[in-house]
C-alpha cells in the first residue's frame, strides 16, 4: 500500500508531465496482460468526456481506481464503490475530481432559476444532490458575476462531495479518522489541463 501523501505527490507530478506535454503512461498503445490490480488511488470524478483521470494524471493502467457520474455526486453506488477500492485493495488515497464549467453545475443552476425540476426523474437526482451546493454559493455571494458564481459553485460541489464520502459509511468514516486513508478534492480547469487540490493541510503541499 502506498503512502497516500506519497501517492499524492504522484498524481501532482503526473499532472504537471500532462500539462507540459511530457505525458509518459501509455493506456492501450500495447496490450498488457492484467490478472489482478493494485490501483494506488481512487478516483471519483465527473463523466464529462473532457476529463480522462488516468490521461490528465499520466497514470497507466492499474494505477487508479476510476469512478465516474455526472457532477462527481456521491450516491450510494459511488459510496460502496469506493469503499470496495479501499477495503479489497488497499487504497489509502480518494480524489473527489470535479471540473470548471462543470454541465451539471450549470444544469442545477439553470434548475434553480426556473425555480422548478426538470421532467426527468433520473436527471433530478443528481440536481438535487448537486442544488445545496449552488444554494450555499448564491447566500454567501449574492452579487457574484455569473463566471464567479459557476467558478465558486464547482468548488463547494467538490468540498460537499469530499464531506459526504468521508460521512457516507461507518468503514470510509473509522479509515479516515484513524488517517489510513486520505480523501481529498480537486478541481481540473479546462482550459489549463491543471488540476488544482483544494483544501490540503501544509503536510500535503
Amino acid at each position: 500500500m502506498t503512502d497516500p501523501l506519497l501517492m499524492l505527490r504522484r498524481l501532482r507530478e503526473g499532472n504537471r508531465r500532462f500539462v507540459d506535454g511530457r505525458a509518459a503512461a501509455s493506456l492501450g498503445h500495447q496490450f498488457m496482460p492484467m490478472e489482478d490490480q493494485t490501483p494506488e488511488a481512487v478516483i471519483l470524478g465527473c463523466s464529462d468526456s473532457r476529463v480522462p483521470a488516468e490521461i490528465i494524471f499520466d497514470q497507466g493502467p492499474g494505477d487508479l481506481f476510476v469512478i465516474r457520474v455526472a457532477g462527481n455526486i456521491v450516491a450510494p453506488s459511488q459510496s460502496a464503490s469506493v469503499e470496495f477500492a479501499v477495503t479489497r485493495y488497499g487504497t489509502r488515497l480518494v480524489v473527489v475530481l470535479g471540473h470548471s464549467r462543470c454541465g451539471a453545475i450549470l444544469a442545477t443552476l439553470e434548475a434553480f432559476r426556473a425555480g422548478h425540476a426538470g421532467d426527468s426523474a433520473h436527471m433530478n437526482s443528481i440536481v438535487d444532490r448537486v442544488r445545496p451546493s449552488i444554494q450555499a454559493v448564491l447566500q454567501l455571494g449574492a452579487h457574484l458575476d455569473e463566471e464567479t458564481l459557476i467558478r465558486e459553485a464547482v468548488r463547494a460541489n467538490i468540498r460537499a462531495s469530499v464531506q459526504q464520502l468521508t460521512h457516507s459509511s461507518v468503514r470510509l468514516e473509522a479509515l479516515v479518522a484513524k488517517g489510513e486513508v486520505l480523501i481529498v478534492g480537486a478541481k481540473y480547469c479546462l482550459a489549463t489541463g491543471a488540476v488544482e487540490f483544494l483544501d490540503l493541510g501544509t503536510e500535503a503541499r
